[in-house]
């Protein structure tokens, strides 16, 4: 694996996450399957294994210094973390690589339109329509 790519996928990682909030899996998990043709499930794995200090230390402190950290919250979806990444991680390992990709595709799609659009919450017509995408993906 080319170390100069790793840290430039880490590096874009990290400035998109300090930016925007988010994670590995719109950065990190995608460049690691197509740049460095990783499985969806080893580009997970990594991306979990990368993220589990600097992302959440350095970034929440910084976001802590300038007020606009609330912890509680923060503690409580750090549990749900903790308990989902188990059971996704879980759930990860028993499906093939082809219908991981179309699943995380599925998922990408109505997330990045809620985002566009800024439609903040998800009405039952979005999801009949994430449901009918899923399907069709997933055949």
């Amino acid at each position: 694996m080319s170390t100069i790519l790793l840290l430039l996928i880490g590096l874009s990682a990290g400035v998109l996450s300090g930016i925007f909030g988010i994670g590995g899996g719109i950065l990190i998990v995608p460049a690691l399957i197509y740049v460095m043709k990783m499985t969806p499930q080893q580009a997970s794995g990594t991306s979990l294994a990368a993220l589990l200090l600097p992302v959440g230390a350095l970034g929440a402190w910084t976001y802590h210094k300038a007020g606009n950290l609330e912890w509680r919250p923060a503690m409580l979806v750090a549990l749900g973390l903790f308990l989902g990444v188990a059971v996704g991680a879980y759930l990860a390992q028993h499906i093939d690589a082809t219908s991981l990709r179309k699943l995380f595709a599925a998922f990408l799609v109505p997330v990045m339109s809620a985002i566009g659009f800024q439609n903040t919450t998800f009405g039952d017509a979005d999801f009949q329509w994430f449901g009918f995408l899923v399907g069709n993906i997933a055949r």
